[in-house]
């Protein structure tokens, strides 16, 4: 009999969470809930504590923690922790095989250091672990010696494709959807509002990577992601816009072949591969229909509407901080629009002059990398005062 595999969730009340503990709840006999960590969501823990029974759940707060207590009642044999220091020990517990890291923004960094830095296997969701602090991760990885698994549909299309043969790799090719306004002009875009900003065509996603899709900063980070996973240079990692999202991403090879993973987007897919890695194993994903699905297309992204991709690109040739800059700025931006205080354009604005008045510097440690973030939080604070 299989062992099962014990997996620590960062992040379980998120859509990635989610979506992990239902392929975890279709294979009880391969894989075992140890930790939960989660936000500040009380009922959405609680029920997925009631469901898989973890040894130790995590909050945010102190008080979203009292809460769950209360809500679980004295019977429950999980134990119920609070704040930055338990997540990293929910991160690095011994008996743990995997850590999928779903926190969304930098609130995951320190977490997925952590578990990278005790040799764990960490599925990796958050993408900003990687944008903001790419060569403190890599480094972590090395030291630890486990493993850093994508989650994310691109880049786990890539590590599907690439594995055994990367040495004659030509470029990779990140698809994206085009988010809602793939069609519309710049003019249009000027006046998106929330609601339609949120209106994503075929990913059902959590606010803020909503957002980035419709901004395609997502995609302008995925660049920057594959940079540190694939050892690519930017001139080598391509993004084509492909409205149906079918194909995930593709590998060019020096001899002309293109490589390609394919399948329904659903994100449960990465993420069973991710867990189940180097294993395949069944899902509740609707099987492909090709016939059905065509015809499939590409297009160009457009760098006028969409200068996200643009800012990203410049914050990796920076290096240093710069991308850890990027990120920061861009929650902060994306955050305003979620309140309504800026517009949609002004997202991509906010960031672009964070970028420019940017002097980057290298990482060396996870504190370098928390300052670089603090200080381009305040900047981009000051901008959204400003307009």
């Amino acid at each position: 009999m299989t062992k099962r595999k014990k997996i620590v969730i960062l992040g379980s009340t998120g859509s990635i969470g989610v979506s992990a503990l239902d392929v975890i709840g279709h294979h009880p006999d391969r894989f075992e809930v140890l930790a939960l960590v989660a936000g500040s969501n009380v009922e959405a823990l609680a029920g997925q504590i009631q469901k898989f029974r973890p040894r130790v759940a995590v909050m945010r707060e102190k008080a979203s923690a009292e809460l769950l207590k209360t809500a679980l009642g004295a019977k429950s044999e999980t134990k119920i922790l609070w704040g930055d220091e338990e997540s990293v020990a929910a991160a690095t517990l011994p008996e743990a095989d995997i850590v999928l890291s779903a926190i969304v923004g930098a609130a995951g960094l320190k977490p997925t250091y952590a578990a990278l830095k005790a040799g764990k296997t960490v599925a990796l969701a958050n993408k900003e672990s990687l944008v903001a602090a790419g060569p403190v991760m890599t480094q972590a990885l090395k030291e630890g010696k486990g493993m850093l698994i994508p989650v994310d549909s691109e880049h786990s299309a890539i590590h599907q494709v690439l594995h055994g043969s990367d040495k004659e790799v030509l470029r990779i090719i990140l698809t994206a959807s085009g988010g809602p306004f793939r069609t519309w002009s710049a003019e249009q875009i000027a006046k998106a509002t929330l609601d339609e900003a949120l209106q994503h065509p075929k990913w059902k996603m959590g606010a803020k990577i909503t957002i980035d899709s419709a901004t395609m900063m997502n995609k302008g980070l995925e660049i920057i992601e594959a940079h540190w996973l694939f050892a690519l240079p930017s001139e080598k990692i391509a993004v084509k816009v492909h409205p149906q999202s079918i194909i995930h991403s593709l590998v060019e090879y020096v001899d002309g072949s293109v490589l390609a993973q394919l399948g329904n987007p659903d994100m449960r897919t990465p993420i069973v591969y991710a867990l189940a890695y180097p294993e395949r194993i069944t899902t509740n994903v609707e099987p492909l229909d090709l016939v059905k699905m065509s015809p499939l297309s590409f297009e160009e992204p457009d760098p006028v509407r969409f200068p996200a991709l643009s800012l990203a690109r410049q914050a990796l040739e920076m290096g240093g901080s710069a991308p850890c800059s990027l990120n920061a700025a861009n929650e902060v931006a994306v955050e305003a629009f979620l309140q309504k205080k800026v517009s949609f354009m002004d997202i991509a604005h906010i960031v672009g002059k964070v970028l420019a008045t940017h002097r980057s510097y290298p990482l060396h440690s996870l504190e370098d990398v928390l300052e670089a973030d603090t200080s381009a939080r305040k900047e981009a604070q000051t901008f959204i005062k400003e307009i």
